[in-house]
């Protein structure tokens, strides 16, 4: 929680609105997606240890559902496991600094455009179950 609190807020510093929990067409799930003003997506996902992100093999299939791909681990994280075109950020509970950059592989303007949707809906539908608690129709 704490890395994902902390790559959160640097995303926000960077000028990007950051959604949780993400779950894609494909049935695959998104620790964080970001998007930039220039529509630019990205997909974080969080890795709270070495054994967490060997566990996960299933990280590169999010390719499709983004421009960039990176992730997020603590400070402890070896980093060097993790692929040179993979952008890598080092977070905690307070910030996060992105140590690497990464590849950006453009998405299609239509997988762009249902994505982009897919976040507003996201994002519009957990407002509103804050702002109407009986509000419960299938957003999460």
């Amino acid at each position: 929680m704490a890395v994902r609190r902390g790559a959160t807020r640097l995303l926000r510093q960077a000028g990007f609105v950051v959604a949780s929990e993400m779950t894609f067409a494909s049935g695959r799930r998104a620790d964080l997606v970001a998007l930039r003003p220039n529509h630019e997506i990205w997909i974080i996902e969080v890795k709270s240890g070495i054994a967490d992100f060997r566990a996960d093999q299933k990280w590169s299939a999010y390719a499709e559902h983004c421009d960039a791909l990176a992730f997020a681990v603590p400070e402890t994280f070896p980093v060097e496991v993790i692929p040179p075109e993979i952008g890598l950020i080092v977070a905690d509970g307070f910030g996060g600094e992105l140590l690497r950059q990464p590849v950006l592989s453009p998405l299609s303007a239509p997988r762009r455009k249902a994505l982009t949707l897919a976040f507003a809906q996201l994002v519009s539908g957990r407002l509103m179950a804050i702002e109407d608690p009986d509000f419960r129709a299938g957003w999460s």
